[in-house]
């Protein structure tokens, strides 16, 4: 059985055009009758920062949970988004992008890696008191573009820290694209084997001609929980370098189809809301 995690936020984030509150409303309602583990629908952030965001309380309002047990995840950055996110019931999850590059990190959210851990620890014992999980991304998990330095171990080192503050929940981020079987094997198995108590999941950014190779390589190696969003949209816009889109949901489909593996999806469903994915990014699929 898959977990997939379908993520309109990173999909929609990056776009240069405002998309209408009412028409965000209306696709993450289509996405929830879908029966994706998890909803990865918006984000507690600066306004100026990622200006697609700025109705995302608005948005949580007027989802309907009646008739789905899609849990709700939503990104935060700060300790201003932390404290927002935490006051909504709805919310299941909130998500953190912790960088294993300090360039990145302070690109992205503006904080040091140190000031990000513990903003990490902050945010851990705030969901234990009002009942939700944190999920850790761990950004430039396969290397990143500005020669700082990268190995597997580092990578341990991070889910050492973030074993001791008990998260348990980290996706491993793919963020440029960099990744492939040679390197997501013995990442994935690896620390399987050593934090088999942690879920490890996988969010690969990709061109659409590489994406089943790194699907089918986290899953030889154990993982079983994926990111994707409809049509392969998405990508860091705080990066500021040249980024490959997610991993389009359509693919991992694909993979789970042709390997018989279950993923708990109403394909019926899941056709209507890729129909309206297609009117709601009215933009050049990445390819």
């Amino acid at each position: 059985m898959l977990k997939i995690i379908e993520c309109p936020r990173d999909a929609m984030q990056g776009l240069s055009h405002f998309i209408d509150t009412d028409i965000k409303i209306n696709y993450l309602n289509s996405l929830l009758q879908v029966g994706f583990d998890t909803l990865d629908f918006g984000s507690f952030v600066s306004e100026k920062a990622i200006p697609q965001m700025k109705d995302t309380a608005e948005v949580l309002e007027n989802l309907d949970l009646s008739n789905t047990n899609t849990k709700l995840l939503a990104v935060i950055a700060g300790y201003g988004g932390l404290k927002r996110a935490i006051e909504f019931d709805k919310i299941d999850y909130l998500g953190f992008p912790l960088s294993i590059s300090e360039t990145f990190q302070i690109r992205n959210t503006k904080k040091t890696i140190e000031e990000a851990l513990n903003l990490v620890s902050e945010a851990q014992n705030m969901c234990l008191q009002h009942d939700k999980t944190l999920v850790v991304y761990l950004s430039m998990a396969f290397g990143n573009p500005y020669k700082e330095v990268y190995n597997p171990e580092i990578v341990g080192d991070f889910m050492r820290k973030l074993d001791k503050m008990e998260i348990k929940i980290v996706q491993l981020s793919d963020t440029i694209g960099s990744s492939t079987e040679k390197n997501i094997i013995p990442l994935f198995e690896s620390l399987s084997k050593e934090f088999s108590h942690i879920e490890i999941g996988a969010h690969f950014h990709s061109p659409l001609r590489t994406a089943s190779e790194k699907i089918e390589a986290a899953y030889k190696a154990g993982c079983r929980r994926f990111d994707g969003a409809m049509l392969g949209f998405g990508g860091c816009p705080m990066a500021k370098d040249e980024l490959t889109g997610n991993i389009p949901t359509e693919s991992i489909l694909a993979f789970a189809n042709m390997h018989d593996i279950k993923t708990g999806l109403d394909m019926i469903k899941f056709g209507e809301a890729l129909h309206q994915a297609k009117n709601v990014f009215d933009e050049k699929v990445i390819v």
